[in-house]
């Protein structure tokens, strides 16, 4: 830039005005993910929908992603909400710690296990054919994330138990099925008993269409990603802060006694203000922590 555009730019009312953009009230951003879908119940815990699991994107073998993660509120009223290492085959604090209590055979400790047990989730490409509550949905593809009990749905699907029942594979564009997704509020949990799968047909009448769903598919490497886990040491730093206020650096402890609680960031949905755990996802961390007592 010359001295003489300098001159020219040198305006007061231009620089107020940045500093006036600089000090307006941010938006209030969402951290909702659009690519999720996520079905919704009515008052009384009942919900219904159709949807049809999708294969593999091009360049991937797994029609799934499989995540491990821990979700839960410290002494010091801050949460712990992250990712599991041991979906990568790591070493994870938490699970580390877990293993630990769980190991000194006591009652009240395997109780903290419990509490800070690690969750499984499962993340698909799927295909909306019907959402009543949100027919908007219908057509498109969505990123679905789901339990061990849906998954073993899958699994049943796959690998019947008995010789009059046909093997299906639900990810099948031409020889799936589409799966009808029921749910019933049991005991406060969601329960998916009465989900099951419909006779085994082709997604469209013709290719054109099939191929137009396969190309808007969801990559779902991202959820194995080395690069989108936090560090050991990253993790350790934020349990120390969850679970007593302090940070260690170095040799270095900070007590953080007047540090703000933390609050955990929740999907906006409208429908639950809490996490639902599906009841299957306790047998399998307790067979988890079993596992661990045993090594």
């Amino acid at each position: 830039m010359s001295l003489e555009n300098l001159k020219r730019s040198n305006s007061l009312d231009k620089l107020l005005g940045e500093v006036k953009k600089e000090n307006a009230p941010q938006e209030k951003k969402s951290y909702k993910d659009e690519r999720l879908w996520k079905p919704e119940v009515d008052k009384s815990g009942n919900g219904y929908a159709v949807i049809r699991f999708l294969p593999a994107v091009e360049g991937e073998d797994m029609p799934w992603a499989k995540v491990w993660n821990h979700a839960f509120q410290g002494p010091t009223g801050q949460w712990y909400i992250e990712n599991s290492l041991t979906t990568l085959g790591k070493n994870d604090p938490v699970s580390e710690m877990n293993s630990a209590y769980w190991n000194t055979g006591i009652e009240s400790d395997k109780e903290i296990a419990r509490k800070q047990k690690r969750k499984l989730q499962y993340f698909s490409n799927i295909y909306v054919v019907s959402d009543s509550k949100h027919p908007e949905n219908e057509g498109k593809v969505f990123l679905f994330r789901y339990g061990k009990k849906i998954f073993d749905k899958l699994m049943a699907a796959m690998q019947p138990e008995f010789e009059d029942e046909k093997a299906i594979n639900p990810f099948d564009f031409w020889e799936g099925a589409n799966f009808k997704l029921k749910i019933r509020k049991v005991a406060g949990y969601w329960n998916y008993d009465s989900s099951d799968f419909d006779t085994s047909s082709a997604i469209f009448d013709n290719d054109a269409q099939i191929e137009e769903v396969w190309k808007t598919q969801y990559p779902l490497g991202e959820f194995s990603a080395a690069s989108n886990f936090k560090s050991y040491e990253e993790l350790k730093t934020r349990l120390d802060a969850v679970l007593s206020g302090s940070v260690t650096v170095g040799n270095v402890t900070d007590k953080m006694e007047d540090a703000p609680i933390a609050a955990p960031v929740v999907d906006t949905a409208p429908v639950e203000s809490a996490p639902i755990v599906e009841k299957e996802e306790e047998e399998d961390s307790m067979a988890y922590f079993e596992k661990l007592a045993n090594a």
